[in-house]
């Protein structure tokens, strides 16, 4: 998995930074970003569209045309369109939410952000998650942008990942060290 995903990385970051580049000169970054975050969302909404971008059987030209019509449907921003056409016509569609997320880390490091993955056992509330992230600022020194995720099997608390840090305060991993160390003692 961590192959693919350096292959992944190493396919994303000329796009990504084609494509930040071309937003940057024509001052619209935010709008380029939030048109990413919505093919994102459509990609994790969509089991059908996320295995079409991944699907090696449809072949290049037919993944194209799709696109197009997905596109034209859904009003895309022209530079994000024109990104997302060439990645189809390239035969990188599978590499699409890599490129989406090289992307965003682009952006909040113009912005002097820092981007965070924060994993809970049920959906945070918008104050919950204003609290998370003006404590994190204030740990890090940084505005945080914090990207959602939901897996009920933590059962409680969180996982934060910053970087190459990892808060882990899940009931799920405080219970595993718990059978782990009664397994000792017994």
């Amino acid at each position: 998995m961590a192959a693919q995903d350096s292959v992944l990385t190493q396919i994303a970051r000329p796009y990504a930074a084609a494509l930040f580049d071309i937003a940057a000169a024509d001052k619209s970054v935010e709008a380029v970003e939030s048109g990413l975050v919505a093919i994102s969302a459509l990609s994790s909404e969509s089991a059908d569209f996320s295995r079409f971008l991944r699907s090696p059987v449809i072949n290049a030209e037919q993944k194209a045309t799709a696109i197009d019509a997905i596109l034209v449907e859904a009003k895309a921003h022209p530079t994000v369109a024109n990104l997302v056409k060439v990645v189809a016509r390239n035969g990188r569609l599978f590499a699409l939410p890599a490129i989406i997320a090289a992307f965003r880390a682009m952006a909040a490091a113009a912005r002097g952000e820092v981007s965070a993955e924060v994993t809970s056992a049920v959906p945070l509330t918008k104050a919950q998650l204003a609290t998370l992230a003006a404590t994190l600022k204030a740990k890090i020194g940084k505005a945080v942008t914090l990207e959602e995720h939901v897996d009920a099997s933590l059962i409680g608390g969180l996982v934060v990942k910053v970087g190459s840090q990892m808060i882990d305060s899940s009931l799920k991993t405080k219970l595993t060290a718990m059978k782990i160390a009664m397994k000792e003692v017994g």
